[in-house]
């Protein structure tokens, strides 16, 4: 027998079927979806492959070599396997980098496989402090870049100890790394029995069904029916924020599970994941409930996997990868916040989870709900062109009117000597709300201290020494840090390039704002939420039920804050900077600023007492920001589709973005020059009907010192451009396999990041 084998590697010279015997004694051991160790060219190690078929025999059984070993369980099927090739297809990647997304957590990297499922695990703990580590490394006296990772990363969030795996994945270690920082005494490895339960911390009080209003009545029953028939239906639940679209999942799911189906739930931000969770545990109970995140531990994420496998769990909860739980008898998909752009990865395979969704509904013949406040404009125009079913609730569900909003203009903020961060009339609001006992939450997009360091005498700007990116000053680890590399310096006293003092912090972070609202606000209960505040495990939850549960008088957050949350006490919203979003070098620059505002806005004014809005903008006057304020998408939908169609962008075309990166100028232009003139030849000769941009630079032209390009595809996407390009970019691809300056090449469906 005959097995045909997809090697894993992201080569695209490998993505192909390579043909292995099947020895005798492994015949009743190998099927369709197996992963397999096999000798593979000249190497002396063993390659990873997985079996997509199984045949007789193969043209070339004379030089054909052995499948050397077989592992006892793969998770991989014939349905994962053809939306794994489906995938490949559509979103320029190989098959073998989409098996990757469906491997049970854990046995997708070496350092781990095989160790996961063990409930013994290895516990690191630090044994230094934490100043006398730091100085070491000032010092010189640990080189290894490696030992540095992991000992910053314990510092950060090893309070407690770090799973060895964990902290072996994060921070990119080898277990020898952590022996030899054991060996010099920094560190101590402690083996342990663990209990990974990831709702064990969770207190879960029975709750009931809540009276569903007219709107959610009818709403409810249009989806059930496609439920109860088992067909696939895609529906937009477009209901303004507090209207109740989560108790219309929960009713839906019910109806799933009386049918002894599966649902899948997804929600975009891992701190939505916990609120999430706890309605559905306090209907549904822990036993039918998994959920899938990247903050659990890899055991954890192992253990609800295999709990759903199983069949144990009905209830699906998750981020975006949770797509691809191994759910069996598919009833239903939400996807909640459908508008958010962490539904589409940015790393190969640049996958939509909404596409994915509606792939895996069709193959089950179940419904796809996916519900917002602000839809993504390309889903709002199919469901109003009738390509999917529009389900509206126009009313809040416990009758409260939406808050009333208001526009300051920063400009005249500073025009009577106002420079902090807080307008007068948000400075009035807060001070009353604190005298109300109601709680309020400022939202600000920015983290860190400052956005960015400067000499005022020759302009000199601190940059990472490996991207095109200003460094962002952090106050409490007095750190110039860079947001997309990782890269941090100490600040400097002096410039750097004309040795003068004159140097100014400028812009403003969540860490700045926190500073000024406790000087303006001594008496007032203030927490932060960023992304350096929940760095440790389950620290967002424990963020978000501190200022729900303790009445923390003031929550200061980045996007994180703005989608989904229920707190009935936030009586007023601060926008510090509704300018931030507008000034990004995208087309849907106006479409996320306007998300961004609705969607924060609705955190206020969800209980008893009628909630207040202040939106603090430099561009009073942007439609964006005034429709926002009356918080109408409707005309915000229309006045954005007639610039979109005269400028040809989604939803009246698919954008391809080919992204070229190298560490070589010179090769990166050779590489997007034999690109452009391939597609531009094959406009004329194969007909294609799509507009073609000249290569250029990407806004931030480096980043991990590797230069960066790009060209823009407009297209109505089909079967043929989708080949041609992909094989372009394979052909291209070819000729600088064995770049010496990493030149690599992507290609991107309508991407959410055009930077």
């Amino acid at each position: 027998m005959i097995a045909e084998i997809i090697i894993n590697s992201n080569v695209k010279n490998l993505n192909r079927k390579f043909d292995y015997i099947i020895p005798a004694e492994l015949q009743d051991n190998i099927y369709i979806g197996s992963r397999v160790l096999i000798p593979f060219g000249n190497k002396k190690e063993l390659e990873e492959g997985v079996v997509v078929g199984i045949k007789e025999s193969s043209e070339y059984i004379e030089k054909l070599k052995e499948i050397a070993k077989v592992e006892e369980y793969s998770g991989i099927n014939k349905e994962k396997l053809e939306l794994a090739k489906w995938m490949a297809n559509r979103y320029f990647c190989n098959v073998s980098e989409c098996i990757k997304l469906m491997l049970p957590p854990g046995t997708t990297t070496k350092i781990i496989q095989n160790r996961v499922s063990d409930k013994k695990q290895n516990f690191v703990y630090l044994i230094k402090d934490s100043e006398e580590i730091e100085k070491d490394i000032e010092n010189k006296k640990i080189k290894s870049e490696k030992q540095i990772r992991a000992l910053k990363f314990l510092i950060e969030n090893g309070d407690t100890g770090i799973l060895s795996i964990d902290l072996q994945m994060f921070s990119d270690v080898s277990l020898a790394v952590l022996k030899t920082l054991e060996k010099n005494g920094y560190i101590e490895i402690v083996e342990k029995e663990v209990e990974r339960n990831p709702f064990l911390h969770k207190v879960i009080t029975k709750t009931k069904d809540l009276k569903l209003t007219d709107e959610q009545q009818d709403s409810f029953e249009k989806v059930n029916a496609s439920i109860q028939f088992g067909e696939y239906d895609e529906f937009l639940l477009f209901g303004v924020t507090g209207s109740g679209k989560t108790e219309i999942y929960i009713r839906l799911i019910e109806e799933v599970l009386k049918l002894d189906k599966t649902s899948i739930m997804l929600v975009p931000e891992i701190s939505l994941t916990p609120q999430t969770v706890d309605r559905f545990l306090s209907r549904f109970g822990e036993d039918n409930i998994a959920v899938l995140h990247s903050k659990l531990s890899v055991g954890e994420r192992y253990d609800q996997w295999k709990k759903i496998e199983q069949g144990k769990a009905k209830i699906v909860i998750g981020a975006r990868s949770a797509i691809f739980a191994p759910v069996k008898n598919l009833g239903l998909i939400i996807i909640d916040e459908e508008h958010d752009a962490s539904y589409k990865a940015e790393n190969n395979p640049r996958y939509n989870a909404k596409e994915i969704a509606s792939y895996l509904a069709k193959e089950n013949n179940c419904p796809v709900v996916l519900g917002s406040a602000t839809p993504d404009m390309s889903t709002y125009y199919k469901a109003r062109n009738g390509k999917m079913q529009l389900l509206e609730l126009t009313k809040r569900a416990n009758n409260s009117e939406l808050p009333e909003v208001k526009i300051v203009d920063l400009r005249q903020e500073l025009a009577v000597g106002n420079k902090t961060m807080i307008s007068r009339k948000l400075y009035e609001a807060i001070k009353n709300n604190l005298q109300n006992k109601k709680q309020t939450i400022l939202f600000l997009n920015r983290r860190g201290f400052s956005t960015f360091i400067m000499c005022r005498d020759c302009g000199y700007t601190a940059k990472c020494k490996n991207c095109d990116i200003t460094l962002t000053y952090h106050l409490k680890q007095n750190k110039l840090k860079c947001h997309y590399c990782g890269y941090e310096t100490k600040p400097f006293s002096n410039c750097p390039e004309c040795g003068s003092q004159n140097i100014r912090y400028f812009g403003s972070g969540t860490q700045k704002l926190e500073e000024q609202i406790k000087k303006m606000f001594p008496e007032a209960s203030t927490i932060r939420m960023d992304i350096d505040t929940v760095t440790k495990k389950n620290s967002h939850e424990d963020i978000l039920n501190n200022f729900k549960n303790n009445n923390i008088d003031i929550l200061i957050g980045t996007q994180m804050i703005v989608k989904g949350h229920h707190f009935p006490n936030v009586t007023l919203v601060g926008v510090i900077a509704a300018d931030s979003s507008l000034n990004i070098d995208d087309y849907r620059a106006q479409e996320r600023t306007f998300q961004i505002l609705t969607q924060v806005a609705g955190r206020a004014g969800r209980g008893q007492d009628r909630g207040e809005v202040i939106i603090q903008t430099y561009n009073p006057e942007s439609y964006a920001i005034v429709l926002a304020q009356k918080q109408d998408y409707k005309a915000f939908f229309s006045t954005e589709l007639l610039l979109r169609k005269q400028l040809r962008y989604p939803p009246f075309c698919d954008i391809i973005l080919i992204g070229v990166s190298s560490k070589s100028q010179v090769e990166i232009e050779e590489t997007c020059n034999k690109i452009y003139n391939s597609i531009k030849e094959k406009i004329k000769t194969k007909n294609l009907q799509i507009m073609l941009y000249k290569p250029v630079p990407a806004p931030i032209d480096k980043i991990k010192n590797k230069y960066r390009w790009r060209m823009i595809v407009k297209c109505k996407l089909d079967e043929k451009i989708l080949f041609e390009i992909s094989q372009t970019i394979e052909e291209t691809n070819r000729t600088i396999k064995n770049s010496k300056n990493e030149t690599r090449i992507i290609g991107d469906i309508n991407p959410t990041n055009m930077m």
